[in-house]
Parts: C-alpha cells; structure tokens; sequence
C-alpha cells in the first residue's frame, strides 16, 4: 500500500516544476528575440551599404561619361534639372554634371534613409583623382555611416 501510494504521488509534474519550466522556455525565447532583431538591424545595414555601393558607383559612371566637365563634379550638389538627358536641350559638359547632381541627389534622397548626402571631391592634375562618398545616418550610431569610392579620369 505505502508502494502505490508513493506511485500516484510521482505521477505527472508538479507547479514548480512546470514553472521552472516555463522560465528556462522565457529565457531562450528572449535570446532568440534578441538574435532576430539584431539579425533585422544588421540587414538594414547591408542594405544602405550596398544602395551607397551602387549610387557611388552610378556618379563614378557618369563622371567617367562627361570627361570635359573638369571640377564641375566638385562640391555637394544638389545641382538643377538641366533636361540634358533624354531633353530637348544640348547641354554643355557643366551643364551635363549639374544635371547629373541633380539626378544623383535625388537618388539619394529617395533610396537611402532622411539625412543622407553625397559629396565629390577632385584632386590632382593629370590624371585627375573623384573622391565620391555617400553618407547616410544609421539606427543606433553618433556617426553616420559612410562608403567612399575613389576614380582616377
């Protein structure tokens, strides 16, 4: 009889242990939370990054189409709407770049977060050196982050 009763009070899980259960589950589902929003901030990141990768790329591109502009690419922009592409109008090689700033500023604008910015800097003779860097802010850091791509034309 003391056997059979020692058996039924063995049968299933007690509130404490449930419980403890229950805490240990809490604990790991916190951490993975924690990996999925880092996991989020981290693809935010490297989707900025390779958006700055591609617009740089696109001004070292339409630099390299307009070799008679000289240091019209220089500066921050945001230029003005020249209708030199795909216009009426034949611009001339300064007016091409200020229609390129244009078009690259609002770019930016639309395909990298509120406060983003772009600048152009040149040095050198012959060959001629652009120094193009996109800088955008970031959730989480002081500093804006930045990607800067060098040209020689």
């Amino acid at each position: 009889m003391v056997v059979e009763r020692m058996a039924a009070r063995h049968k299933g899980f007690t509130l404490v242990e449930v419980l403890v259960a229950l805490v240990v589950m809490s604990v790991g589902m916190l951490g993975i939370a924690a990996l999925y929003l880092e996991g989020l901030r981290a693809g935010r990141t490297a989707l900025y990054r390779t958006t700055a990768v591609n617009l740089a790329a696109d001004m070292a591109d339409r630099i390299r189409a307009n070799p008679n502009a000289g240091l019209a690419y220089a500066g921050t922009g945001p230029g003005a709407n020249g209708a030199c592409v795909n216009g009426p109008v034949n611009c001339t090689a300064v007016q091409l770049a200020d229609d390129d700033w244009f078009s690259w500023s609002n770019q930016l604008d639309a395909q990298l977060p509120a406060g983003a910015s772009g600048e152009i800097g040149i040095a050198g003779a012959a060959p001629v050196t652009y120094t193009i860097t996109v800088a955008w802010p970031e959730i989480g850091q002081e500093e804006p982050a930045t990607y800067t791509l060098s040209v020689q034309q």
